[in-house]
């Protein structure tokens, strides 16, 4: 892989950085959730910065690579972000929005898994 040379990539939420500045990309493992996924190691600035988007999703922006590897890796990395988002909702919220909108997220998570564990088989 390269790195494209003067391309900004985005850290979401506003944040920007040229893709030849970023030297590390680490995911958070701890209080992980929404906008905060991933340390982002920045030439020239001592701490990291935080990204709300997935490593994954972020080297995509910064790496030369095919058009329906990019494609796909995006598919994957937005339902891992939707998956750690549905995971953050509380039972009672879920139960909630079962009943009135009459979407089962437990359902949703499960579908995602399987999708995301099969995406990991091939």
């Amino acid at each position: 892989m390269e790195i494209r040379k003067d391309v900004i990539v985005p850290l979401g939420y506003g944040k920007f950085i040229k893709s030849d500045k970023i030297i590390g990309l680490e995911p958070i493992e701890d209080d992980r959730g929404p906008g905060k996924r991933t340390y982002v190691y920045v030439e020239g600035v001592d701490k990291a910065m935080i990204a709300s988007r997935t490593e994954t999703s972020i080297l995509s922006n910064m790496v030369e690579t095919p058009a329906e590897i990019m494609e796909a890796t995006a598919a994957i990395e937005l339902l891992k972000d939707i998956l750690d988002d549905i995971s953050q909702i509380g039972p009672m919220l879920k139960k909630s929005i079962k009943k009135e909108a009459k979407l089962d997220l437990e359902k949703i998570a499960l579908k995602i898994e399987e999708i995301i564990n099969h995406d990991i088989e091939e």
